[in-house]
């Protein structure tokens, strides 16, 4: 949990200073390299999955969810770390001109977030929260 927690922290700071430095120091180089929506794809799925891990990561906790339940959210909050990082990562680096090898890194990522997201369905049946 601590892990994670610190990991969705890290996710966050490092979502908006990406989207900030996108905005103004990249802002030549993302066009010229007519990668300024990519950045903001990437962007945005940075942001929605580092908040989304943090809320898993907190609700992981909660004595409503049963041990099945608190693992598949922490499983959500690291596949969507790991997704990021490759979705999102791979993202960034081509919108600034980085190597077309990383295009097939793109949908792994994108696999890895949407991994996550089945294990909160999954959570979801498994919980002890009342109906």
């Amino acid at each position: 949990m601590k892990i994670l927690l610190t990991a969705a922290g890290l996710a966050g700071v490092t979502g908006v200073a990406l989207g900030a430095f996108g905005a103004h120091a990249f802002k030549d180089t993302l066009t010229a390299h007519d990668g300024v929506q990519t950045w903001h794809t990437a962007t945005l799925y940075h942001l929605v999955h580092a908040v989304a891990a943090l809320a898993v990561t907190l609700a992981a906790g909660n004595v409503y969810f049963s041990v099945a339940a608190q693992r598949l959210l922490s499983a959500a909050g690291a596949c969507w770390l790991m997704g990021l990082i490759a979705f999102s990562g791979s993202l960034y680096l081509l919108a600034l001109g980085g190597p077309k090898w990383l295009g097939p890194v793109t949908p792994l990522g994108g696999l890895a977030l949407l991994g996550g997201w089945a294990c909160v369905i999954t959570a979801g049946w498994k919980t002890n929260a009342p109906k």
